[in-house]
């Protein structure tokens, strides 16, 4: 699927790439409602009503991934919730053999987050994956999401890179859609972000289920 002689860097997505979304689909679409529901005496359904319009006005917006932002909006500690229920975070399946595998060659491998530092910290905290890259970057300390071109400007300004022989893979189709307008050349969508939902049909990019696909003639 990859030609891997022609590349150099590797962007890797954390939520739904390397970790099992059902996390971050379980706090926001579930926990987060309970909690706002109990503090402010309404129903579960109630509080999903309510929620569910702010959440979606905010998609693809930095404010979006924002735990602090959140927190303020909500009045709940989103940074502590995601804590109780961190049991949750977990690799996908064949992620840390490919990482393995990869760190073994010369290629740069960055993981590329939208992720708050919060949320980046904890789910380092329990994965131990930080130890597979060169760097780490959250939208967040560049102040656009990586939905916006901005980003991407601003990535390669930091992070010097060529963009012919750059891979991306992330499980979000607005932040592909993105680099292949800022010229990324290699784009890969994950079919399968949440372990607990259907495998996608993904129709615009080249998809992999799972990373053993990724790893063939590396």
């Amino acid at each position: 699927m990859i030609d891997w002689k022609k590349i150099d860097t590797v962007l890797l997505d954390m939520d739904g790439t390397l970790l099992d979304l059902n996390f971050d689909n379980h706090f926001w679409k579930e926990f987060v409602p309970l909690k706002f529901a109990e503090q402010q005496n309404l129903s579960l359904l109630e509080a999903k009503q309510q929620l569910q319009p702010r959440f979606k006005s905010m998609e693809g917006k930095l404010e979006w991934y924002c735990l602090d932002y959140w927190s303020e909006a909500l009045q709940l500690d989103i940074a502590g919730l995601k804590a109780e229920i961190s049991e949750l975070i977990v690799v996908l399946p064949h992620v840390t053999e490919f990482l393995t595998k990869i760190q073994q060659t010369s290629k740069k491998v960055l993981l590329v987050t939208n992720a708050h530092r919060n949320s980046l910290d904890l789910k380092m905290e329990k994965t131990c994956l930080q130890v597979f890259f060169d760097d780490i970057i959250s939208s967040h300390d560049l102040g656009f999401a990586k939905e916006h071109p901005e980003f991407w400007a601003l990535l390669e300004q930091q992070h010097t890179f060529v963009k012919s022989s750059t891979l991306l893979v992330d499980d979000s189709l607005p932040v592909l859609n993105a680099a292949k307008q800022f010229g990324i050349g290699h784009l890969l969508a994950v079919s399968k972000p949440d372990t607990q939902q259907a495998k996608r049909t993904i129709s615009d990019y080249a998809a992999i289920e799972d990373f053993r696909e990724l790893m063939v003639g590396l």
